[in-house]
């Protein structure tokens, strides 16, 4: 499954340079139950956020209205299309960002798309419903694909990663979706243990073969509640050491809530790892 790195992608107008700076997703919950605290109930809110962490230094911002954490109950289809497409086209036309649809059934993604969501970011990496591949590449929209280890069977951290991604891509490309069009995400918290989530941030380098950007999203996650035995939003400290980690290994993007703080560490980090430095 090896091949070229793709050098970067245009969104938006908006050019991304793989490997020159590390990119930040901050992310937009309009889900009251949101595991990290952070659910917003109104499309007003929704774009007041989007507005700060653009602000604050975002790149993108993510877009979800139904939580994906362990036990989460799932919405109807109308339900999180009653959430996520408002607040998208309001974010799309309230801020100059790339707007990404944190979603992964297809009439819901239609429907982000047809309201100005310009990235797909599928936590089942298309195994839940390929129809999503064909419509990002209906929409001429980059995708974000996610391996997700709920339910399946563990053999070994990056062998389980890499195994899912080379599915998602196969998907992608039937669907017509180019291979460059995508960014790979391991699925940091999900369906993994607290070990195997540690083991995937040290071993994050062996994804880099793949020739595909990568992105993390570990922030407020409850690997590093179980590690420092503290609550969701006291978990800043935690995020900023393994969003280090991950651009040390490799990352291209980290998706997090904090968009503040973290710009400080992606900015150190790059300096450090990436030799890129300029003064403020």
């Amino acid at each position: 499954m090896t091949a070229p790195f793709a050098s970067g992608l245009t969104v938006r107008s908006r050019r991304f340079e793989w490997g020159k700076r590390t990119y930040i997703m901050g992310i937009v919950n309009v889900s009251p139950e949101s595991f990290s605290g952070d659910g917003l109930a109104s499309v007003d809110d929704a774009v007041a956020q989007a507005r700060r962490l653009e602000e604050e230094g975002a790149d993108i911002i993510d877009v979800g209205g139904m939580s994906t954490r362990p036990g989460f109950e799932e919405l109807s289809v109308e339900a999180e299309i009653q959430r996520v497409v408002p607040a998208v086209r309001a974010i799309a036309a309230a801020v100059s960002l790339p707007v990404s649809v944190d979603a992964y059934r297809a009439p819901v993604v239609k429907e982000a798309l047809e309201a100005g969501a310009h990235i797909v970011n599928d936590i089942w990496g298309f195994r839940y419903d390929p129809e999503v591949a064909a419509l990002a590449a209906r929409y001429g929209a980059p995708a974000v694909v996610m391996h997700n280890q709920r339910g399946r069977e563990f053999h070994d951290v990056i062998f389980d990663i890499k195994t899912g991604f080379e599915e998602s891509v196969r998907i992608a490309e039937s669907a017509g979706l180019a291979r460059d069009r995508l960014i790979v995400d391991p699925g940091f918290g999900f369906g993994w243990t607290v070990e195997q989530n540690l083991e995937m941030l040290r071993r994050l380098s062996e994804l880099k073969q793949l020739g595909l950007p990568l992105l993390t999203g570990t922030s407020r996650k409850s690997t590093i509640g179980v590690v420092l035995g503290l609550p969701e939003g006291e978990r800043v400290w935690g995020t900023a050491a393994t969003v280090a980690i991950s651009i040390a290994n490799g990352a291209d993007i980290v998706r997090v809530h904090d968009v503040a703080a973290m710009r400080q560490v992606c900015r150190m980090t790059d300096a450090i790892v990436r030799g890129r430095f300029e003064a403020s």
